[in-house]
């Protein structure tokens, strides 16, 4: 039977895939000496029958068997789970990078349901969702006491309709109301762009196209710089990035590594156990990279950071990851339907179990709230723009060639964006600018 394995699927992504659970095992505990299997079984079949034949409103025996199911599952570890039909086509379809729905990975904790990360230019992102919020209530309906699945059937809809969905925020007074309008999600797994001297790799999940979007988008910058030799570095951004399939993980770390080991899972058995090891070949060719993750970056992102982390292959910079060790092993049964369970925990070259800890960084860095300049700021700096070139009548250098004056505006406006971008993600830019000190410190040697 085909298997299919996944690293990092934490939660679900609402409107796409389901993570149901229930709130406890079906079997009743009884006194006395411990039952055999077949007398526990038979236990089941006596309550089954009972629920069946005398509960107060006649009940879908179908669903109370998926009920069950998922119930002995889900009762193992947040990650495993019974996939109903719909919810394994729909699972495979987000792994091919196209969905409908909200664009929120999430999870469940206290009750509510917990945002993972939110999706780069989906509406949850655009309505200023972030992670580890806790959606509370939607359209005025708490969720408090419900199962996952039906608090994703409750952010599910029609693309096109309106959704209200009630935001608690760590930092916020009150819980606050957010709009959101249900859309097709089309998933760029990974872009690329230029930043100065930096390629930027920005990958928002790992699903079937990361690494050729990855591949592509690095190749057309660094021709669009004129060469290797233009670039002073990578930063591969992961934050955010909740993860997806291991191989797709693995790929994208052996891309940036000569040799060594990738990752390991170990399982229950030691026969279960399997290494993941680099072939050569440097997409970056050398160059120093680094890395970027925060508390939305989960599974596949951190086997990525801590492969790289333990090789010494990239400096990892930003906040420690959400510590998801595990791997799911997604197993197609009769009927159509698949079974998600958790299968092995995986370990990074240096044999770190990063489960419930995760990666962290080689230099912390917060990211600052970005700040709109008001009217006295813009004004102090015109006063600071002020300077000898400004004044009438100056002496002009006559010291530059044509080619050298153009060389040093370009490095001015340069640093000017540079110091743009530190008001709009504070923490990119100290990656472009850490990057950039290797580089002046590599050509002073």
């Amino acid at each position: 039977m085909r298997q299919s394995v996944i690293a990092a699927v934490v939660g679900t992504i609402a409107g796409v895939v389901l993570t149901t659970q229930i709130a406890g095992p079906l079997i009743a505990q009884e006194a006395g000496p411990k039952k055999t299997l077949y007398e526990q079984l038979d236990l089941f079949g006596n309550i089954f029958e009972r629920v069946r034949a005398q509960y107060v409103e006649e009940v879908d025996e179908g669903k109370l068997i998926e009920a069950a199911i998922n119930g002995m599952l889900t009762s193992l570890d947040p990650h495993s789970s019974y996939l109903p039909p719909n919810d394994f086509e729909d699972m495979q379809v987000q792994t091919r990078g196209e969905f409908g729905g909200l664009g929120i990975e999430v999870t469940q904790e206290d009750g509510f349901v917990k945002v993972v990360s939110p999706i780069d230019g989906t509406p949850a992102a655009e309505a200023g969702v972030q992670a580890a919020d806790f959606i509370t209530h939607v359209n005025g309906e708490s969720l408090l006491g419900l199962t996952l699945d039906k608090a994703v059937e409750m952010l599910r809809g029609p693309v096109g309709s309106e959704v209200t969905v009630t935001i608690m925020r760590d930092g916020a007074d009150e819980p606050f109301d957010l709009k959101l309008v249900r859309d097709t999600i089309k998933l760029t797994a990974a872009r690329a762009r230029r930043e100065g001297r930096t390629a930027v790799l920005r990958l928002t999940t790992f699903n079937d196209q990361t690494y050729d979007n990855m591949k592509a988008g690095l190749e057309e910058v660094i021709k669009e710089a004129g060469g290797m030799d233009s670039i002073d570095g990578v930063v591969i951004d992961l934050r955010n990035n909740p993860g997806g399939l291991l191989t797709q993980a693995i790929t994208v770390a052996d891309a940036f590594l000569e040799s060594g080991e990738i990752v390991s899972t170990r399982g229950r058995r030691p026969g279960d156990s399997e290494r993941y090891n680099a072939a050569a070949g440097d997409l970056a060719q050398g160059k120093p990279i680094v890395v970027l993750i925060n508390g939305g970056s989960a599974s596949a992102s951190e086997i990525v950071a801590g492969a790289l982390q333990d090789h010494h292959r990239a400096v990892v910079v930003g906040t420690k990851s959400f510590g998801k060790g595990s791997v799911q092993t997604i197993i197609p049964l009769r009927g159509d339907g698949a079974m998600r369970l958790t299968t092995s925990r995986y370990y990074t070259p240096s044999g770190r179990s990063i489960q419930a800890l995760g990666i962290s960084p080689d230099i912390v860095v917060e990211q600052r709230p970005r700040v709109e300049p008001s009217v006295e700021d813009e004004a102090t700096a015109r006063r600071r723009a002020r300077s000898e070139a400004t004044l009438r009548g100056r002496l002009e250098n006559d010291s530059l060639t044509e080619e050298q004056r153009k060389q040093v505006e370009e490095e001015r406006r340069l640093a000017e964006e540079a110091a743009k971008l530190r008001d709009e993600d504070y923490q990119l830019a100290y990656a472009i600018d850490l990057l950039k000190g290797m580089a002046v410190a590599g050509r002073m040697q």
